[in-house]
């Protein structure tokens, strides 16, 4: 190597140099930022966490189809506001299950908090005491039934998966009831774990379940990483059918909500099994890619169930105008995932009321802006779908 080339050499070696060192700084200036949307919040997230568990967290399944659509299909649709209606006050609560809660905004159940944020569960659950709304508490957790419960006084939800061995589903349950948990969140949609290719590729390693200690094995191998599809086998009976809905009712007085429902058969059926609620739910498009965005098929489980159950949707919502959206087209309040991950990853239990009222704050604007001076003044006909905009277009 010449002089001249080794000059290069240092130059090169320099700018590079240069060009990290700008980019450490630019990343403490956007953490050190506050965030005005949803969207800054996964950036800050993203720069947070490792890229493991960022993926872990944002990734869906395959191609991610559905991850984007669930996304996009609120973008299709449009307001229809009103005008010259008083909203000099707004009143955004609703009651779920006879829970009052300040708005129809709920945390969705996301596993292994912990690797968001130390404090996990806790933190979430304190953030959902602090804004007065309703955490469902993931079978996934990071922190136990008993953590969350003792840490403050949110109203909780239990979400369950049933395995092979019903006498675990059985002692989360009584756990769940002892510790002043509200409702079960049975989740259906998964006999079998989607394909997250990004989750395989990093070798994701499986941190300990808290609640399944001691029920199913909790080893965690740092050289081989996450069996995702050995876990699911293991925690997730494939054989669950709608008669062991029979069966888990008969272990239980709360009562149970199903999630993963996106057909107006399965709503009917969910409905004469006697669930307390639906969830429409395609599990954050983590499942099966190329099934429907949740909020383009909640009319049709609306119709289906005909208002003898109450119907929350999760999957895609980031604005409070998504929020608004959902409930035109029959849903009694949202769930959000994603966006809470994001917001404990960032800023802890902070960050997590954040997040809540900041799409609080959205939502009550599009209640203003569209004529609504409470939840029951939204209706259908404040929004337009893309079909109905095409029909007109006809």
């Amino acid at each position: 190597m010449n002089y001249s080339d080794l000059c290069m050499q240092y130059v090169a070696s320099g700018i590079d140099l240069l060009e990290k060192l700008i980019n450490v700084h630019v990343c403490r200036f956007q953490m050190a930022a506050e965030p005005v949307n949803l969207n800054e919040f996964q950036e800050l997230a993203r720069l947070a966490l490792p890229k493991m568990y960022y993926d872990f967290y944002a990734g869906g399944a395959e191609d991610e189809h559905t991850l984007k659509e669930n996304v996009e299909a609120f973008h299709r649709i449009t307001f229809r506001p009103r005008i010259l209606v008083d909203v000099s006050r707004i009143d955004l609560s609703t009651t779920i299950l006879d829970y009052k809660i300040s708005a129809p905004i709920i945390i969705a159940p996301t596993a292994w908090h912990k690797l968001a944020n130390p404090e996990g569960e806790v933190a979430t659950a304190r953030a959902a005491a602090s804004c007065n709304t309703i955490m469902v508490l993931s079978f996934t957790s990071s922190s136990s039934i008993e953590d969350v419960a003792a840490s403050c006084n949110a109203v909780c939800f239990y979400q369950l998966y049933v395995s092979k061995k019903r006498d675990i589903a059985a002692t989360l349950v009584q756990r769940a009831e002892r510790n002043g948990f509200k409702a079960l969140v049975l989740t259906a949609d998964t006999p079998r774990l989607g394909r997250r290719e990004a989750d395989i590729k990093n070798k994701m390693i499986k941190p300990q379940l808290k609640n399944l200690e001691g029920l199913l094995s909790t080893k965690v191998s740092s050289d081989t990483g996450l069996n995702l599809e050995a876990d699911a086998r293991e925690a997730m009976d494939a054989s669950l059918s709608w008669k062991d809905l029979e069966w888990l009712r008969s272990i239980t007085n709360l009562p149970i909500l199903i999630k993963g429902i996106l057909t107006r058969e399965d709503a009917i059926k969910a409905v004469e099994v006697g669930v307390a609620g639906i969830i429409v739910s395609n599990h954050g498009a983590r499942q099966l890619d190329y099934s429907p965005a949740t909020i383009s098929v909640l009319e049709e489980v609306v119709h289906a169930v005909k208002g003898r159950v109450p119907i929350l949707m999760d999957g895609g919502v980031r604005r409070g105008t998504d929020v608004f959206k959902a409930l035109a087209l029959g849903a009694q309040a949202v769930l959000i995932g994603r966006p809470v991950v994001y917001g404990l990853a960032a800023k802890g239990e902070y960050g997590v009321r954040c997040v809540i009222e900041m799409l609080k704050d959205e939502f009550e604007l599009t209640m203003a802006l569209t004529g609504c001076p409470s939840v029951k003044h939204i209706t259908r006909n404040h929004v337009r779908t893309e079909h109905e905009r095409i029909h007109s277009m006809l």
